[in-house]
C-alpha cells in the first residue's frame, strides 16, 4: 500500500482540533498534580509521622507501576463502585484523576529534593527570630525551591502532554482515539500514527523550547528536554 500524503493532510487539521483536549487534560493534571505534590513534599520532608511512610508508599506506587495499568485498574475497579453510589465519573475526568496522582509522585519526589537542597540553616535562623515551621517554609524556604524546581516540574508537564496518548484505552475521545478511527476509515493506520507523532512533537517542540526559556530565566543551565 502506498503512503497516502493526501490522507495526512486531510487528518492533521482534525489532530490540531483535538488537541485541545490532550492541552486541557494536561494542564488541569498538572494544575491538580502540583497542589497534590506540595502537600506530599512538605509532609515527607517534615516526616510526620505515619503519613510520612504512606506517601512514601504512594510515590513509590505511582512511580512504580505502569501508567496504562493504571487508567485500566481504576477506570474497571473504582468507576463502577462509584458508579453504585451514584457519583457518576466520566472518562475524562478517570483519566484527569489518573493522570493528577501520577504526576503529583513525579512532582512531589521533585519538590522534596529542591526544598531539602537549601541549606537548613535558613530554616534555624528563620526559627531563632520567631517563625513557626510552616511560616519559614512559606516565606522562605519554598520559594527558592520551586525556583530549583521549575525545570523539573515543566519536564513532567511536558512527559504529562505525551502520557495522554493513552488514556483513549479508557474511552477519551483524544488525538490517538481520532488516529484509530481516521485510520480504520479507511485502512490507512501508518499515515495517522505518523499524524499523532507529528502533532505530539510540535506540541512538546513548543514546550521543550519556553522550559529552555524558563531556564535561561532563571540562570540554570539548559537541560535537554524530557
Amino acid at each position: 500500500m502506498n503512503f497516502d500524503f493526501g490522507f495526512m493532510i486531510r487528518v492533521i487539521p482534525i489532530m490540531l482540533k483535538y488537541s485541545t483536549i490532550t492541552l486541557r487534560l494536561s494542564f488541569f493534571a498538572i494544575l491538580i498534580g502540583v497542589m497534590i505534590a506540595f502537600f506530599i513534599a512538605m509532609i515527607v520532608h517534615a516526616k510526620v509521622p505515619v503519613l510520612n511512610k504512606f506517601f512514601k508508599l504512594y510515590i513509590s506506587f505511582f512511580r512504580g507501576t505502569p501508567l496504562m495499568a493504571q487508567l485500566f485498574c481504576f477506570n474497571f475497579g473504582v468507576l463502577p463502585l462509584s458508579n453504585r453510589l451514584a457519583l457518576r465519573v466520566s472518562s475524562f475526568e478517570a483519566a484527569l484523576i489518573i493522570l493528577s496522582l501520577c504526576s503529583a509522585a513525579y512532582m512531589a519526589e521533585s519538590l522534596r529534593a529542591a526544598i531539602s537542597s537549601i541549606h537548613i540553616g535558613q530554616m534555624e535562623a528563620a526559627q531563632s527570630i520567631g517563625m513557626t515551621y510552616m511560616q519559614a517554609m512559606f516565606r522562605i524556604i519554598i520559594p527558592q525551591a520551586i525556583r530549583v524546581a521549575i525545570p523539573t516540574l515543566f519536564g513532567t508537564f511536558i512527559n504529562i502532554v505525551k502520557d495522554t496518548s493513552l488514556v483513549f484505552a479508557i474511552g477519551v475521545k483524544e488525538m490517538m482515539a481520532v488516529a484509530q478511527l481516521e485510520g480504520a476509515s479507511g485502512y490507512r493506520y501508518l499515515e495517522a500514527y505518523v499524524c499523532v507523532l507529528l502533532v505530539y512533537w510540535a506540541l512538546t517542540s513548543v514546550l521543550g523550547f519556553i522550559q529552555k526559556k524558563i531556564e535561561i530565566k532563571l540562570g540554570k543551565s539548559v537541560g535537554e528536554t524530557v
